[in-house]
């Protein structure tokens, strides 16, 4: 193992990264600096041009520009004020029911846009003035949607899961998407407990006479509201499990479903898809070039042996898999606190998914436990793009959102650890369709 090559390439990082250079270009530049350390100018110059092309050659990397659509329509075009009057109904009237409110909406909308920072925007542009309306603290009120909007990174569909897919060698997209429903559920559960707790402690009650007139309403009015919504659920999860289609062609049917629904709602007009169009071409140009450049960095890690390294390194310290996935863990929270969840997947799936599966862990239930662990870094100082949207989105600073967040940060963590030692939250459903 070349401990020059691992010298540069992590101290080139850091230091690319503490200059605020744009992680893309600190994860290229840094590749770049290995790679010449490693081998000469003219080959390394070429690999990391190849690496960064064929990182993007993949069938099923098609799915994230769809989703990130589809994503942008239904955050446009309604879907998100549906499911918010949905989750009023259902939990409004609780003890700090808008709290519970933001949460469940933030669980539909994520899982019907596949994007944390699509349902942060949504969900939190609508609830964090409500709640704030309602006498709730605004950073408590941001705290809530952005810890509960990760819950769409695990709920499917998931773009995350599919990198994750891809950096593994081809886990079952299908399998992941059944894996994520039960440890997205419990986040959103473990949530809802401590924002009982401190609306307790604070003294808010449930949600004002009609918020919004949604509380009136029946059950079965709000339903049949949001019902075509939640429906792209069934076709775009159920096509795929049934293998009638693939997740790519999958989300393209999602950005046909949700286009229909929105100029069905009358929510947008045909003169805003550029807008729309452009906005998701951005995100997806962020992403993508993000992928491709770590593709680079998880070339050459491969390349001087460092995940063979750190797999001797962890057995030598831990034997036993308890021990191993606590390691992991806590390396993930650390590395989730300055790295995107992207590029993480893609540069930490290579190094630890090898040691999972000598150890006998399943690789769909490694995919849950390392996703659900980046999600956490989402909503965490100093890189936290989905802690970035909901500041923003609340008018406040991420100083100040920092404690609230805490204990919210703490029932995370603890849905991690059940998850990662539970196995069958992850694989209990995909077991039982089979697949």
């Amino acid at each position: 193992m070349g401990w020059l090559e691992i010298g540069v390439l992590a101290i080139g990082f850091t230091l690319l990264l503490l200059s605020g250079v744009p992680i893309s270009y600190a994860i290229a530049l840094a590749t770049l600096a290995t790679m010449l350390v490693s081998i000469p100018a003219l080959p390394a110059l070429t690999t990391e041009v190849q690496r960064i092309a064929t990182g993007l050659d993949s069938f099923a990397l098609l799915a994230v520009p769809f989703f990130i659509l589809a994503g942008h329509l239904m955050n446009r075009g309604g879907v998100a004020r549906r499911l918010i009057r949905l989750a009023k109904v259902v939990l409004g009237r609780l003890p700090g029911g808008l709290a519970h409110v933001n949460i469940l909406a933030s669980m539909l909308f994520g899982a019907v846009s596949g994007s944390a920072v699509a349902a942060a925007s949504a969900v939190g542009s609508v609830m964090t003035p409500e709640m704030a309306r309602e006498g709730y603290d605004r950073e408590f009120g941001a705290a809530v949607n952005v810890t509960a909007a990760t819950t769409g990174l695990l709920i499917p569909p998931s773009n995350v899961l599919i990198v994750y897919s891809l950096a593994s060698g081809g886990v079952s997209i299908a399998a992941l998407f059944m894996a994520g429903y039960l440890p997205g559920i419990l986040v959103g559960l473990m949530l809802m407990l401590v924002a009982a707790y401190k609306a307790r402690k604070a003294g808010y009650g449930a949600a004002a006479g009609a918020v919004a007139g949604a509380v009136r309403d029946s059950l079965m009015v709000a339903l049949v509201d949001a019902l075509p919504s939640l429906v792209m659920l069934i076709v775009v999860i159920g096509g795929i499990v049934a293998g009638i289609f693939t997740a790519t062609e999958a989300a393209a049917i999602a950005v046909v479903y949700a286009l229909t629904l929105a100029l069905l709602y009358r929510e947008i007009h045909w003169r805003d898809l550029s807008r729309i169009v452009l906005d998701a071409s951005e995100m997806t140009s962020v992403v993508l070039l993000l992928v491709a450049t770590s593709m680079g960095m998880a070339w050459i890690m491969a390349y001087v042996k460092l995940p063979a390294a750190v797999t001797a390194a962890l057995l030598s310290v831990g034997g036993n898999e308890i021990v191993v996935l606590l390691m992991i863990n806590v390396i993930l929270l650390a590395v989730g606190t300055f790295m995107d969840i992207t590029p993480a997947l893609l540069i930490f799936t290579p190094m630890f998914l090898p040691l999972a599966v000598e150890m006998g862990i399943d690789p769909v239930h490694f995919g849950i436990v390392i996703v659900l662990n980046l999600c956490i870094g989402t909503c965490t100082p100093p890189v936290g793009s989905v802690l970035f949207v909901g500041v923003g989105v609340a008018g406040t600073t991420i100083t100040r959102i920092v404690r609230p967040l805490l204990p919210f940060y703490a029932a995370m963590v603890a849905a991690l650890f059940l998850v990662t030692y539970w196995p069958a939250l992850s694989l209990w459903l995909p077991g039982l369709l089979g697949l």
